[in-house]
């Protein structure tokens, strides 16, 4: 599980954002298109039509069935051109799929047709950031925070963190991802980000005082022994150094961070 690595909104399907990076719960196999065309209710007009078609899609985008959320996508705007949800999925989708073009006009045709959407304007400011549009990102992000009936801010102040980190703004990264906590205790991987900023700044003590929040928990993870591994490298306590790089060799010698400390690139 790569902690800073997997994007908030990618980690909830890119739907919205997600406060922990926690793995997502294992859900059922869905049933191939024509099974779950036949399974869907009956619906008499082509609004309810276009919302059954999106709920089916967002449900294949979730299990990466890419492919056939693009076509429920497609067949919900042929039910209902102007249903918003229907052109958010197909963004979601296009975005998947690295069609960046593609997903930006879906994205603003969603948003045009639902100006006051927040789950739209925070998945589009995602998508934003995620293309190296970060100032143009927080227009939209600013938006769902004025929201009053938004019920999750906590998503979109720890998107707003991630992406203030992305711009190599540590200090808005903190401040952000410090708010989203305050709502969100539970978001694992703002105790990660916050860990690392701690890291980065030579502030050794701070960096596992995060870390240590974040393995009560949650089990380590290759990359969370990782960081404590080069923690303990940088403050010269090499009791620990020595058990992370055993738990590394002994658990994690598939992963990726493994290959560095054999390789010796701490840094």
């Amino acid at each position: 599980m790569k902690l800073h690595m997997l994007p908030i909104a990618a980690c909830a399907v890119i739907l919205a954002g997600c406060a922990g990076n926690v793995a997502a719960p294992k859900q059922e196999p869905l049933p191939n298109l024509e099974q779950a065309a036949f399974q869907m209710p009956v619906v008499a007009d082509d609004q309810s039509r276009a919302k059954a078609r999106t709920d089916l899609g967002i449900a294949y985008l979730r299990d990466g069935r890419y492919e056939i959320a693009l076509e429920e996508a497609q067949k919900a705007i042929s039910h209902a051109s102007d249903y918003a949800p229907a052109h958010n999925l197909l963004a979601l989708v296009h975005m998947a799929l690295g069609q960046n073009a593609q997903a930006d006009a879906s994205f603003r045709r969603a948003s045009g047709l639902a100006p006051g959407n927040p789950e739209i304007a925070n998945n589009y400011g995602w998508f934003l950031c995620q293309t190296g549009k970060v100032k143009e990102s927080f227009t939209y992000f600013n938006q769902v925070l004025r929201n009053p009936l938004y019920r999750t801010p906590a998503k979109v102040l720890h998107n707003m963190g991630v992406c203030a980190l992305q711009d190599k703004d540590d200090v808005a990264g903190e401040s952000y991802l410090f708010r989203a906590l305050k709502l969100d205790p539970n978001n694992l991987r703002a105790y990660y980000l916050l860990a690392d900023i701690e890291y980065r700044r030579g502030r050794f003590e701070g960096a596992r005082d995060w870390l240590k929040k974040l393995h009560a928990r949650m089990e380590p993870t290759a990359e969370t022994v990782w960081l404590s591994l080069r923690i303990d490298r940088k403050s010269g306590d090499r009791r620990s150094e020595a058990a992370n790089m055993g738990i590394l060799r002994g658990k994690f010698r598939d992963s990726p961070e493994y290959v560095q400390m054999m390789r010796g690139e701490f840094d």
